[in-house]
């Protein structure tokens, strides 16, 4: 019995007797009779009493025994137990703590905790006394009274009073020194393991150094470095056993026989053959990618696989990439030579079935291919042969087209969306072939590329465009009708091939003293993928142009990869939003976001937009709505011949 129920009894007793005497001042005839209820009540009420005793007796011993339980796990806590009030005043101490601060228990009641805190940390103890009343641990430096300071994981917990209120606070501090300084030892065994693990992975690089390089000797040609007959015809069975569990799967095996080769050993000497083939070899790898291989079977003779490859069309670009390398001259000695190779091609397709079969095929290939003469090759498919033929054809005829300038100018007019007119042209050029009528550059432009030929196309079209360009801003400044004052500009699109030509400025800079045009009066346009490939060389490739007054634009803006966090090192004046996000899906709500983010960003760089693909008035309003500069579509005109386009000028449209 607790000792609330007791009180309750001795309550209860009081009320029984109280009302035996009341009933006794009412009913005095009764008295005795009354006593002798009174002698049992209480009687009764003596034995509840007693039992009850017996009961808090029990109650006491327990809590005393819990009391005590509790006082031991205090005193004898292998971490140190203080009890202190609100402000760090130490009420209670075990032994533990005591032992800690090296003072006696008795001692370190009513000290301030902070006397034993470290002075760096002393603000943390102050912290967490005046923070929100929570269990709070961290890591402190205890200073004990005797001794130096160690570090002690300290575990902070309000104490609260029966009315919810903070009375103080409990404090464990359990010593970390030793796990402290297990930690060190660890972190220095760390890295004196680091050191040795490091020593052996030098001696494991060195050993696998040598591995590698008697590997390399076993599979590798020692005059080039290129790999050998074996390590290629293991690179080939892994292509022909592949092709064969997958029937889309293409490849291709190419033969070289270098032309008058034992001419030039013969009459220079084996020292400048040998330098000869070096460079050849070199050169051969500069026109492959990384997944395909070139071999050195001896002598002259070299060999290629080309894996992966789309078609016949993707390996003739190839040869020809290489025999347009081979020609370039090589200085042995004293003497500037230059060479080309009889090639041989054989296509998966063919259905061999073994490595040697393609080999033998390619091989028979380049001995057809050095009966036509040098510098030529050949096919081994008859029916693949036919269309690398179709494209040597156009290759053929686009060398012819140039010859005889069967090129033509066409001019896209480029509206300024503010004012409605015109204010420049776009330059694009069209094949006038003799079979095929006008022919699109989408038709022949790749194959120009591949070729080379697109240098002599566009350098004809700048030349051209630049003339006409001029001869319009003469027009006008002579013409007294309401026409626009302001000199009209030329866009013309730069390949990548002619953007790293480190002829371009040159040339440039003599068309424009040639026709007498003004180079703010001139816009190149150039992809995003030219610029990012080139890398920084695209940066200073700009800026040259810029430096000469040319206004530069990236075409086609949105859809190549370029880098918008270096986008604003590039020295642009204009972006060109691709008409695939502009036409009739400008209303999309992709679209018109991208449309729209390309504008501010734009704006934000400091640079024009200019909008291609407009075809309605509805786009147009749009366009104008979001404040883009300027427009360029059907709405305003299809692409004009320059006659077509001079009467378009003197109409001075507006819209």
């Amino acid at each position: 019995m607790d000792v609330d129920n007791f009180s309750q009894e001795i309550n209860e007793l009081r009320s029984r007797v109280r009302g035996i005497w009341q009933r006794t001042a009412t009913q005095p005839n009764s008295q005795q009779e009354l006593m002798i209820e009174a002698f049992e009540e209480l009687q009764i009420a003596v034995e509840e009493l007693l039992v009850a005793s017996e009961e808090l007796e029990v109650t006491r011993a327990q809590a005393e025994k819990e009391r005590q339980r509790y006082q031991e796990l205090f005193d004898f806590a292998p971490d140190g137990y203080l009890v202190t009030n609100t402000v760090g005043k130490i009420l209670e101490a075990n032994y533990a703590a005591a032992i800690m601060l090296s003072v006696r228990q008795q001692y370190l009641i009513g000290k301030p905790l902070v006397l034993f805190i470290a002075q760096q940390d002393r603000q943390i103890f102050s912290s967490l006394i005046n923070n929100s009343q929570q269990i709070q641990d961290c890591i402190i430096d205890i200073n004990p009274r005797l001794g130096t300071p160690f570090p002690v994981s300290l575990r902070a917990s309000p104490v609260y009073d029966s009315q919810q209120k903070l009375v103080g606070w409990r404090w464990l501090l359990h010593n970390i020194s030793e796990a402290k300084q297990a930690q060190e030892r660890v972190a220095k065994r760390t890295v004196e393991l680091a050191k040795v693990n490091q020593q052996l992975l030098g001696e494991i690089a060195e050993r696998k150094r040598a591995e590698s390089q008697l590997l390399h000797l076993a599979f590798h040609d020692v005059l080039t470095g290129l790999p050998n007959r074996a390590l290629f015809m293991n690179r080939l069975e892994d292509a022909v056993n592949y092709s064969k569990r997958h029937s889309d799967y293409l490849f291709a095996v190419l033969f070289l026989d270098l032309d008058r080769f034992k001419l030039i050993n013969d009459s220079l000497g084996h020292a400048l053959g040998d330098q000869l083939l070096l460079t050849v070899a070199q050169r051969l790898q500069e026109c492959l990618r990384s997944v395909d291989i070139a071999a050195r079977l001896g002598g002259d003779e070299f060999i290629i696989l080309l894996v992966g490859i789309k078609d016949v069309l993707e390996v003739v670009a190839v040869v020809e990439r290489i025999q347009k390398k081979l020609a370039l001259p090589v200085v042995l000695g004293r003497q500037e030579v230059s060479t080309t190779a009889s090639i041989g091609i054989a296509l998966s397709i063919t259905g061999c079935q073994e490595p040697e079969d393609f080999l033998r095929d390619a091989d028979i290939a380049m001995y057809r291919a050095k009966t036509q003469g040098r510098g030529r090759y050949e096919i081994f498919n008859t029916d693949m042969h036919i269309q690398a033929m179709a494209h040597l054809e156009l290759v053929n005829e686009l060398r012819r087209a140039i010859e005889l300038q069967e090129f033509q100018v066409y001019y896209q007019p480029i509206v300024s969306l503010s004012s409605g007119r015109i204010t420049g042209f776009e330059a694009l050029v069209r094949w006038l072939h003799p079979k095929h009528g006008i022919v699109l550059p989408e038709y022949f432009m790749s194959t120009a590329q591949e070729t080379g030929l697109i240098i002599l196309i566009e350098q004809w079209v700048l030349y051209e465009a630049c003339g006409q360009i001029q001869q319009w801003q003469e027009q006008l400044s002579s013409n007294s009708k309401d026409l626009p004052k302001s000199p009209l500009s030329i866009n013309i699109n730069l390949c990548s091939t002619r953007f790293s030509e480190e002829k371009l400025l040159p040339h440039i800079n003599k068309v424009l003293q040639d026709t007498g045009l003004t180079a703010p009066s001139l816009t190149l346009e150039i992809t995003e993928s030219v610029i990012m490939e080139n890398n920084d060389k695209a940066i200073i490739r700009l800026k040259q142009l810029r430096n000469l007054g040319i206004k530069l634009a990236i075409d086609d803006f949105g859809t190549g990869y370029s880098s918008l966090g270096r986008l604003h090192h590039f020295p642009i004046n204009q972006l060109k939003i691709d008409r695939s996000f502009v036409n009739e899906n400008i209303f999309d709500d992709g679209n018109l976001d991208i449309v729209e983010t390309i504008i501010t960003l734009a704006h934000k760089l400091g640079v024009d937009v200019t909008a291609e693909g407009v075809e309605t008035e509805k786009q147009l309003a749009m366009l104008r709505k979001l404040n883009c500069e300027y427009g360029q579509g059907y709405f305003f005109s299809y692409p004009l011949d320059s006659s077509q386009a001079t009467a378009l000028i003197m109409t001075n449209p507006q819209w």
